[in-house]
């Protein structure tokens, strides 16, 4: 270090390389051991420190450095790329039958030739192929369609279990396949996140972990905390003594330092094949992360040759399939939850069963068309499963039980919160509650969805302090928040509140939280709720208008609102009929929109946000009147522009961008990869048809 507290390079190298070190045994010790060695707080400050001097000395930065698992990279589209080797699928069976078949015929295919299997478990996520070139990362592919995947090497670098640099020693050039799974806290946290912004919640962590691996940007893919389990070892000349046998190989794999769960077994025959998928068959429920079965593989390497492939799977391997858990329990009630948006959900509550490693009393009935569609009568057993699936669901009802006095389950004609008569609108499954502004559950359902990230991204203000609030009479509708003041807030506490009436009049969907948190609003809380309340004034105008929670008015439908309409009044005074000329609004869309802003409250409500300062103009400005007139419809991948960024490039330019060819379309905008059916339906309709070059001249000229 200089005179002036200036790092030398030398010191910084050094530096990086301790930093490095720390970093990825700090990584190996919590992923691989379970081993927390320092506190979160630390281990954020050191990579922290190694980002800042990577940033002073980018000379220094490496590819296999840990901050590249903080991604950063956008990838606008994923590039096909061919396997080395074919990523062929298994044959799979339920049957143990066909396992003692599968068993039989390898022991007559290979006669006298020693051999043994190993068991392992099947990881239900998403398989991977990672090349290494003397030591290093280079490629992750997904497995596609066995012979061509996509290449998803930005994201892959973000999940912490996978390796950047490999301990040697190491072949020169290799390839490790495994799948890609999602621990189930981790999922549990991220959907848990996804429905406080208004997002669907992922079905199952195989879901999730698929669509992780393709999300554009690797700083999202980063946060999803995915784990990487490594299941095979391929490559040419693969000569040493411990890449003859699979078991060997995953050792190896282990010593490089990937992650190989210790859940293998060397099995000498049937019986032992057969104990194995026994005891995991009840085992795998208290597992982190899913599996769907097991895989058995012949464990000596050179033997696979000879046994050879059908034309989809290897001879020398086979998956047993574990069924899905599944109970039958006697129906005690249905209770109805009111979510955001006025829909009613029936729950059944059942008698307590246990399934699969848990205690089942509750499930979803989804609506009323479910209800009718399984026959469910008062008092039924119902047959309850979990699958792949964390949740469990009601898949029949066991009608050999059934009561013959039992009436059909009538699903409830007025709100149960609130007393309002139920609405089904047509060709809609559920019913819902009308009385948006007088209906306690979706009062506090709307705050929610109001302060979330993808909406105004107040994050000082979680559920229980807007239960708090609504509560205490504080705040009733959205606008009351941009009213409250630091006295109001210091102070309040549940435990100062009627907690019954919390609980009764903020609806089924929240009565199960008994860890009410009592804890006051101190000084210092209440002035950060209202810095994140006036921050929040800074928010665009797209998603103010996401934020006020029209009725299937999602996050691209505001979007879309936004830069068509430009401004709140423009869009408050549209017609159902202008509406509707928005791309992706339909008319029923249209029809709530229009409602929506067509009662008094909800445009005071609108005025009091205007007048605390909220933005309620469109920030995309006109560049040129070069496109009035002219309507686009974009299909393909362009070099320059993301989809998005060309669409609002249009509009800029005063042309409008429309999903659908019509006679109505000035021209076709087409990239590369463009669908078929567009191009035949332009040509079709004489809709001339441009390339992006075509583009950028024409609004040049």
């Amino acid at each position: 270090m200089d005179l002036f507290g200036n790092t030398d390079i030398n010191d910084a190298r050094l530096r990086v390389e301790e930093l490095t070190a720390l970093i990825n045994r700090y990584n190996h010790e919590y992923y691989m051991n379970d081993n927390s060695l320092v506190s979160d707080y630390e281990f954020d400050a050191l990579l922290r420190e190694l980002i800042d001097l990577e940033k002073q000395y980018p000379e220094l930065k490496s590819p296999t450095s840990p901050t590249q698992r903080v991604g950063g990279e956008v990838n606008k589209t994923f590039r096909q790329v061919e396997h080395r080797f074919p990523m062929l699928s298994l044959g799979n069976t339920y049957s143990i039958e066909e396992i003692e078949e599968f068993e039989a015929r390898t022991r007559k295919l290979l006669g006298d030739v020693p051999f043994n299997y190993t068991c392992e478990l099947k990881y239900d996520g998403l398989a991977i192929g990672l090349t290494y070139k003397e030591g290093v990362l280079t490629q992750a592919v997904t497995r596609g369609n066995g012979s061509v995947g996509d290449d998803i090497t930005s994201n892959a670098r973000t999940i912490a279990t996978i390796p950047l640099q490999l301990k040697p020693p190491y072949p020169a050039d290799f390839e490790v396949r495994g799948e890609v799974v999602y621990p189930f806290d981790a999922f549990e946290e991220m959907n848990r996140q996804r429905e406080i912004d208004g997002d669907e919640p992922f079905a199952n962590p195989r879901n999730a972990a698929s669509g992780s691996l393709k999300l554009q940007d690797s700083r999202e893919c980063a946060k999803r905390k995915l784990q990487f389990c490594a299941y095979f070892v391929m490559g040419n000349n693969l000569d040493e003594p411990i890449m003859q046998t699979h078991s060997g190989r995953l050792e190896a794999a282990k010593q490089m330092g990937f992650n190989v769960q210790p859940y293998i077994k060397v099995c000498r025959n049937i019986d032992e094949i057969k104990a194995f998928i026994d005891y995991w068959d009840t085992e795998r429920w208290n597992l982190p992360f899913a599996i769907d079965g097991i895989v058995i593989k012949v464990n000596q390497v050179p033997l696979w040759d000879s046994l050879g492939l059908t034309a989809k799977s290897p001879r020398w391997a086979i998956a047993y399939k574990f069924k899905a858990a599944r109970v039958s329990t006697p129906l005690k009630e249905i209770s109805y939850q009111v979510g955001r948006t006025g829909i009613v959900t029936p729950v059944a509550v059942m008698e307590p069963v246990q399934l699969a490693g848990t205690v089942v009393q509750r499930a979803t009935l989804n609506n009323a068309d479910f209800i009718e569609k399984m026959d469910i009568h008062q008092g039924d057993w119902l047959l309850v499963e979990k699958g792949g699936e964390i949740i469990p669901k009601i898949v029949g009802v066991d009608t050999e039980k059934r009561s013959s006095a039992s009436q059909p389950v009538q699903f409830i004609r007025t709100c149960p919160e609130c007393g309002a008569t139920l609405v089904r609108e047509e060709g809609e499954a559920g019913f819902y509650c009308p009385n948006q502004d007088g209906c306690p559950p979706q009062i506090v359902g709307r705050l929610e969805h109001f302060v979330a990230r993808k909406a105004m991204r107040i994050d000082s203000l979680g559920t229980e302090r807007l239960k708090m609030l609504y509560n205490s009479g504080l705040v009733r509708n959205i606008a009351d928040l941009y009213d409250l003041r630091k006295e109001q807030l210091i102070g309040l506490s549940v435990d100062k509140l009627d907690v019954d009436n919390l609980i009764g009049s903020c609806g089924q969907n929240i009565s199960t939280d008994k860890h009410i948190n009592t804890s006051s609003i101190q000084a210092k809380g209440a002035d950060n709720i209202l810095a994140a309340i006036e921050q929040s004034k800074q928010v665009p105008f797209e998603r103010v208008l996401f934020a006020l929670g029209i009725r299937f008015v999602g996050e691209v439908g505001a979007k879309k609102l936004a830069r068509y309409f430009s401004d709140i009044d423009s869009l408050m005074n549209a017609s159902q009929e202008e509406l509707a000329q928005v791309e992706d609004i339909g008319e029923k869309t249209a029809t709530q929109i229009y409602n929506y802003f067509q009662t008094p409250e909800h445009r005071q409500i609108v005025e009091r946000l205007r007048a605390a300062g909220l933005q309620m103009k469109s920030a995309v400005s006109k560049v040129s009147n070069a496109l009035e007139g002219k309507t686009f419809v974009v299909s393909g991948v362009f070099s320059r522009f993301s989809r998005d960024e060309i669409k609002n490039h249009i509009e800029q330019h005063g042309g409008k961008v429309s999903s659908s060819l019509s006679a109505k379309t000035s021209y076709l905008l087409a990239g590369e990869r463009m669908g078929p059916e567009k191009l035949k339906k332009a040509e079709k309709l004489g809709i001339p048809i441009i390339s992006e070059e075509d583009y950028l001249k024409m609004i040049e000229e």
